[in-house]
């Protein structure tokens, strides 16, 4: 018994021609537990005030600064005969998204400039910015668009031209990946992005964390970082995942303590919640 052969939608090959591209990826997985109740607590105070804010948001914000401060970590791999890398000044994000284009479920890759210099008010803009836009129709997809046009031997060699030089790497596909899918029962997860470090974010739930020697609940969510062996070791990559996790768990509890002043709780899945 057989089942009926199509080709693949046009509106998924730009994943075909992304995980073509991946395979020379190097994955190393590492994972930790983050304890968000501080987080929780400014997340609460500002969406009491009328402020709101998503939890990749804060992922993002803290994720951009670390990577920053390591860059080994802020580098790119490129060159098959003569392998070379490239560090960048700034930190840019690729978020994965979750979205509908042409009435077909896909995942699109946004990526927000400068992270490392935004405070979390112009994180979470960049977010909604997204989350609320149409990829039907917003300029920032205009390419891949059309490229979904393109036959796929056309369309695969463009998406390589496109993505390979080192030079346009940060611009086409950010220094660092987040993607999440904390929305649904998922505790944790694991996803290449196509950079050197990319962050998974799991959900978010009450666990048994033990706090100054007592043991109480809290908001516990899984954080994981895949990191590509060719351009980074072990010990790299474990002080980017901790250093992310001591960020997130020693962040301000109110807004007026901390970083940003405004944005959004709600987010699709891929952009957090």
């Amino acid at each position: 018994m057989s089942g009926e052969r199509s080709p693949v939608a046009r509106e998924r090959r730009h994943t075909l021609y992304f995980l073509e591209e991946a395979r020379a990826f190097a994955p190393v997985f590492l994972d930790t537990e983050v304890d968000m109740g501080r987080v929780w607590r400014h997340r609460a105070a500002a969406a009491a005030a009328g402020r709101r804010y998503s939890v990749v948001s804060y992922v993002l914000h803290a994720g951009a600064r670390v990577i920053a401060a390591h860059p080994q970590a802020n580098s790119a791999i490129g060159g098959r005969l003569l392998p070379r890398t490239v560090t960048y000044s700034g930190a840019s994000a690729k978020l994965a998204l979750d979205r509908r284009l042409d009435g077909r479920r896909v995942v699109l890759g946004a990526v927000l400039p400068d992270l490392d210099r935004a405070d979390l008010d112009e994180v979470q803009r960049q977010v909604d910015h997204y989350r609320d836009g149409d990829p039907g129709v917003m300029p920032e997809f205009a390419s891949l668009r059309a490229l979904h046009r393109l036959p796929v031997p056309l369309g695969r060699a463009l998406f390589r031209r496109a993505t390979r030089p080192l030079a346009a790497r940060a611009a086409r596909t950010g220094t660092f990946a987040v993607t999440s899918l904390g929305h649904r029962a998922v505790d944790g997860f694991h996803s290449v992005g196509g950079t050197t470090v990319t962050l998974g974010v799991g959900r978010v739930v009450d666990r048994p964390v033990v706090r100054k020697g007592q043991v109480t609940v809290a908001p516990v969510m899984r954080l994981n970082l895949a990191f590509d062996h060719r351009v980074i070791d072990g010990a790299e990559a474990a002080d980017v995942l901790t250093e992310i996790k001591e960020r997130l768990e020693g962040f301000p509890e109110t807004p007026e303590g901390g970083e940003g002043r405004s944005a959004g709780i709600e987010a699709d899945a891929l952009t957090g919640r």
